[in-house]
Protein backbone atom coordinates (compact mmCIF):
# COMPACT_ATOMS: atom_id res chain seq x y z
CA UNK A 1 0.00 0.00 0.00
CA UNK A 2 1.52 3.32 -1.06
CA UNK A 3 0.81 6.45 0.99
CA UNK A 4 1.54 9.94 -0.29
CA UNK A 5 2.42 12.46 2.43
CA UNK A 6 1.91 15.94 0.99
CA UNK A 7 4.93 18.21 1.47
CA UNK A 8 3.72 21.79 1.00
CA UNK A 9 6.21 23.26 3.46
CA UNK A 10 4.22 22.95 6.68
CA UNK A 11 3.81 19.67 8.49
CA UNK A 12 5.25 17.03 10.78
CA UNK A 13 6.46 14.95 7.88
CA UNK A 14 9.19 12.78 9.38
CA UNK A 15 7.14 11.19 12.14
CA UNK A 16 4.20 10.61 9.76
CA UNK A 17 6.47 8.90 7.22
CA UNK A 18 8.08 6.73 9.91
CA UNK A 19 4.72 5.73 11.35
CA UNK A 20 3.42 4.44 8.02
CA UNK A 21 6.71 2.70 7.24
CA UNK A 22 6.54 0.89 10.60
CA UNK A 23 3.08 -0.39 9.62
CA UNK A 24 4.45 -1.97 6.45
CA UNK A 25 3.14 0.69 4.07
CA UNK A 26 5.25 2.39 1.43
CA UNK A 27 5.27 6.12 2.28
CA UNK A 28 6.21 8.65 -0.39
CA UNK A 29 6.90 12.33 0.14
CA UNK A 30 4.91 14.23 -2.48
CA UNK A 31 6.60 17.51 -3.42
CA UNK A 32 4.55 18.44 -6.51
CA UNK A 33 0.81 18.17 -7.27
CA UNK A 34 1.55 16.00 -10.31
CA UNK A 35 2.53 13.17 -7.93
CA UNK A 36 -0.90 12.96 -6.26
CA UNK A 37 -2.18 10.28 -8.64
CA UNK A 38 0.82 7.98 -8.10
CA UNK A 39 -0.22 6.64 -4.66
CA UNK A 40 -3.09 4.67 -3.12
CA UNK A 41 -3.75 6.95 -0.13
CA UNK A 42 -3.10 10.63 0.63
CA UNK A 43 -2.17 12.26 3.94
CA UNK A 44 -2.35 16.02 4.50
CA UNK A 45 -0.37 16.95 7.63
CA UNK A 46 -0.35 20.43 9.11
CA UNK A 47 1.39 22.36 11.85
CA UNK A 48 0.88 26.04 12.66
CA UNK A 49 -1.50 28.68 11.35
CA UNK A 50 -4.56 27.86 9.19
CA UNK A 51 -4.16 30.93 6.95
CA UNK A 52 -0.44 30.35 6.43
CA UNK A 53 -0.94 26.67 5.62
CA UNK A 54 -3.67 27.47 3.09
CA UNK A 55 -1.39 30.10 1.53
CA UNK A 56 1.35 27.50 1.16
CA UNK A 57 -1.09 25.11 -0.53
CA UNK A 58 -2.20 27.90 -2.84
CA UNK A 59 1.35 28.97 -3.69
CA UNK A 60 2.29 25.39 -4.54
CA UNK A 61 -0.78 24.92 -6.80
CA UNK A 62 -1.99 22.10 -4.55
CA UNK A 63 -5.60 23.19 -3.97
CA UNK A 64 -7.25 22.45 -7.31
CA UNK A 65 -5.11 19.37 -7.89
CA UNK A 66 -5.94 17.95 -4.46
CA UNK A 67 -9.65 18.60 -4.84
CA UNK A 68 -9.60 16.93 -8.27
CA UNK A 69 -7.76 13.89 -6.95
CA UNK A 70 -10.10 13.46 -3.98
CA UNK A 71 -13.45 14.39 -5.54
CA UNK A 72 -13.05 12.96 -9.05
CA UNK A 73 -10.41 10.25 -8.72
CA UNK A 74 -11.86 9.34 -5.29
CA UNK A 75 -8.44 9.03 -3.65
CA UNK A 76 -8.83 8.40 0.13
CA UNK A 77 -7.45 11.29 2.20
CA UNK A 78 -6.53 11.71 5.86
CA UNK A 79 -5.95 15.21 7.26
CA UNK A 80 -3.98 15.53 10.50
CA UNK A 81 -4.20 18.47 12.94
CA UNK A 82 -4.24 21.66 10.80
CA UNK A 83 -4.49 19.26 7.86
CA UNK A 84 -7.90 18.23 9.23
CA UNK A 85 -8.89 21.86 9.77
CA UNK A 86 -8.06 22.73 6.15
CA UNK A 87 -10.67 20.20 5.01
CA UNK A 88 -13.28 22.76 6.15
CA UNK A 89 -14.95 25.49 4.10
CA UNK A 90 -13.17 28.26 6.03
CA UNK A 91 -11.13 29.06 9.13
CA UNK A 92 -10.90 32.16 11.29
CA UNK A 93 -7.24 31.79 12.31
CA UNK A 94 -5.00 34.37 10.68
CA UNK A 95 -7.76 36.79 9.67
CA UNK A 96 -9.68 39.62 11.31
CA UNK A 97 -12.72 39.71 9.04
CA UNK A 98 -15.89 37.74 9.63
CA UNK A 99 -15.57 35.62 6.50
CA UNK A 100 -12.37 33.82 7.42
CA UNK A 101 -9.86 32.19 5.09
CA UNK A 102 -11.26 29.70 2.55
CA UNK A 103 -10.33 26.08 3.14
CA UNK A 104 -10.45 23.06 0.83
CA UNK A 105 -14.19 22.58 1.24
CA UNK A 106 -13.97 18.78 1.41
CA UNK A 107 -15.88 18.50 4.71
CA UNK A 108 -18.50 21.23 5.19
CA UNK A 109 -17.84 23.37 8.26
CA UNK A 110 -15.72 26.12 9.78
CA UNK A 111 -12.70 26.30 12.07
CA UNK A 112 -13.11 28.48 15.17
CA UNK A 113 -11.01 29.39 18.23
CA UNK A 114 -11.55 27.14 21.24
CA UNK A 115 -12.52 30.13 23.42
CA UNK A 116 -15.27 31.05 20.95
CA UNK A 117 -16.63 27.52 21.36
CA UNK A 118 -16.76 27.97 25.14
CA UNK A 119 -13.60 26.09 26.09
CA UNK A 120 -12.87 26.68 29.79
CA UNK A 121 -9.54 24.89 29.85
CA UNK A 122 -6.03 26.06 28.99
CA UNK A 123 -5.52 27.20 25.40
CA UNK A 124 -3.64 26.05 23.44
CA UNK A 125 -4.86 22.56 24.25
CA UNK A 126 -1.65 20.53 24.47
CA UNK A 127 -1.34 16.96 25.67
CA UNK A 128 -3.23 13.71 25.97
CA UNK A 129 -7.01 13.72 26.02
CA UNK A 130 -9.71 11.06 25.80
CA UNK A 131 -11.43 10.63 22.44
CA UNK A 132 -14.99 9.31 22.30
CA UNK A 133 -16.38 8.09 18.94
CA UNK A 134 -19.64 9.75 17.90
CA UNK A 135 -20.38 7.13 15.25
CA UNK A 136 -19.70 3.76 16.90
CA UNK A 137 -18.66 1.16 14.40
CA UNK A 138 -16.81 3.47 12.01
CA UNK A 139 -13.79 1.45 10.82
CA UNK A 140 -11.33 4.29 11.52
CA UNK A 141 -11.64 3.44 15.23
CA UNK A 142 -11.68 -0.36 14.88
CA UNK A 143 -9.84 -1.96 17.79
CA UNK A 144 -9.67 1.33 19.74
CA UNK A 145 -11.84 1.50 22.88
CA UNK A 146 -13.94 4.60 23.43
CA UNK A 147 -12.21 7.02 25.79
CA UNK A 148 -8.70 6.17 24.58
CA UNK A 149 -6.22 9.03 24.94
CA UNK A 150 -4.66 10.69 21.89
CA UNK A 151 -2.14 13.53 21.66
CA UNK A 152 -3.42 17.04 20.80
CA UNK A 153 -1.78 20.40 20.05
CA UNK A 154 -4.27 23.08 18.94
CA UNK A 155 -6.02 26.37 19.70
CA UNK A 156 -8.73 26.09 17.03
CA UNK A 157 -11.32 23.41 16.35
CA UNK A 158 -13.47 22.16 13.49
CA UNK A 159 -17.23 22.87 13.64
CA UNK A 160 -18.89 20.61 11.03
CA UNK A 161 -22.01 21.96 9.33
CA UNK A 162 -23.54 18.48 9.44
CA UNK A 163 -23.23 16.76 12.85
CA UNK A 164 -23.21 13.43 11.05
CA UNK A 165 -19.69 14.15 9.80
CA UNK A 166 -18.37 14.31 13.38
CA UNK A 167 -16.62 10.99 13.92
CA UNK A 168 -15.35 11.59 17.46
CA UNK A 169 -15.17 14.27 20.14
CA UNK A 170 -12.92 15.23 23.04
CA UNK A 171 -13.69 17.24 26.17
CA UNK A 172 -12.16 20.73 26.42
CA UNK A 173 -14.71 21.99 28.93
CA UNK A 174 -17.13 21.66 26.01
CA UNK A 175 -17.30 18.84 23.44
CA UNK A 176 -14.82 19.55 20.65
CA UNK A 177 -14.55 17.72 17.35
CA UNK A 178 -11.64 15.28 17.44
CA UNK A 179 -12.25 13.48 14.12
CA UNK A 180 -14.41 13.94 11.03
CA UNK A 181 -15.45 11.87 8.04
CA UNK A 182 -17.09 12.72 4.72
CA UNK A 183 -17.22 9.57 2.60
CA UNK A 184 -13.56 8.75 1.76
CA UNK A 185 -12.16 11.85 3.50
CA UNK A 186 -11.11 11.58 7.16
CA UNK A 187 -9.54 14.04 9.54
CA UNK A 188 -8.12 13.88 13.06
CA UNK A 189 -7.46 16.93 15.23
CA UNK A 190 -5.03 14.85 17.27
CA UNK A 191 -1.72 13.50 16.00
CA UNK A 192 -2.07 9.73 15.50
CA UNK A 193 1.62 9.47 14.62
CA UNK A 194 2.42 10.78 18.13
CA UNK A 195 -0.29 8.81 19.93
CA UNK A 196 1.49 5.55 20.63
CA UNK A 197 -0.27 2.23 20.05
CA UNK A 198 -3.77 3.66 19.58
CA UNK A 199 -2.57 6.19 17.02
CA UNK A 200 -0.78 3.51 15.04
CA UNK A 201 -3.92 1.36 15.13
CA UNK A 202 -5.88 4.27 13.66
CA UNK A 203 -3.32 4.69 10.86
CA UNK A 204 -3.49 0.94 10.24
CA UNK A 205 -7.27 1.25 9.96
CA UNK A 206 -6.90 4.08 7.44
CA UNK A 207 -4.66 1.88 5.31
CA UNK A 208 -7.33 -0.81 5.34
CA UNK A 209 -10.21 1.42 4.22
CA UNK A 210 -11.78 0.28 0.94
CA UNK A 211 -11.35 2.71 -1.94
CA UNK A 212 -14.59 4.30 -3.17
Amino acid sequence: MSVGVIDYGAGNLGSVMRAFASLGASPHLLTTPSQLHTVDRLVLPGVGNFAECMQRLRAGAWIDALRLEVLESMRPLLGICVGMQMLADAGSEGTTDGEGVPGLGLVPGRVTHLRTLGCSQRVPHVGWNAVVPSRPGDPLFDGIPGGTDFYFVHSYAFQPSDPATTLATTDCGVPVTAAVRQRHVWGTQFHPEKSSRAGFQLLRNFLGMPAC
